[in-house]
């Protein structure tokens, strides 16, 4: 008895749906959308001066889901449908019972081509929308050069105060302004 191309290929719709609504949903409870803030400065290194960031900030980006050793294996179904990213290990010696595993995607064009059009076309559920919204913007701003300019970066920073953990702007501008004495709240100088 043979099956229809139409029963297959339905069973394939209904299989590719049961797997999109798992991707989303574990990356609305485990994933995490971040942009880091990174002092860099000139320093010297044994042969040369490495020279920092124009504006001694430099801004990260990373899309990463975390799962205990026990669940490695839902980490590489996920950078298995992607196709793009790495898995890490932080091994864990203290009072936890397995290492901790990371699927991490930082390589702005896998984001910019994989990662942010598949949540804009397949939206969480959580308010971790929001963060994923923000970081969105936030590498797109970075990928028309916005964060090498004072007022691009200074936007982004304060972007990034609205997401996951609430950075204090405080601490954001406090940053600018030991890079840049002159820098006041306002942005003038």
């Amino acid at each position: 008895m043979s099956t229809s191309n139409n029963a297959t290929s339905a069973d394939n719709q209904q299989e590719r749906l049961i797997k999109l609504g798992w991707i989303i949903g574990f990356v609305d409870g485990e994933g995490c959308f971040s942009l880091g803030v990174v002092k860099q400065h000139e320093r010297k290194d044994k042969i040369r001066i490495r020279r920092g960031y124009k504006l001694g900030i430099q801004i990260s980006h990373e899309f990463s889901v975390t799962q205990g050793e026990k669940s490695k294996k839902s980490l590489l179904d996920i950078k298995k449908f992607f196709g793009i990213g790495d898995l890490y290990i932080n091994k864990r010696y203290d009072n936890h019972k397995e290492h901790m595993f990371r699927y991490v995607v930082r390589k702005r064009e896998d984001i910019l081509n994989i990662i942010i059009p598949f949540f804009e076309e397949h939206e969480l559920q959580t308010n971790k929308n929001q963060d994923f919204k923000i970081f969105a913007r936030g590498v797109k701003m970075m990928n028309q050069g916005k964060h090498l300019k004072k007022s691009g970066l200074i936007q982004i920073l304060e972007m990034t105060e609205k997401m996951n953990h609430k950075k204090s702007k405080q601490h954001l501008i406090r940053i600018l302004r030991n890079q840049t004495p002159k820098f006041r709240l306002n942005g003038t100088r």
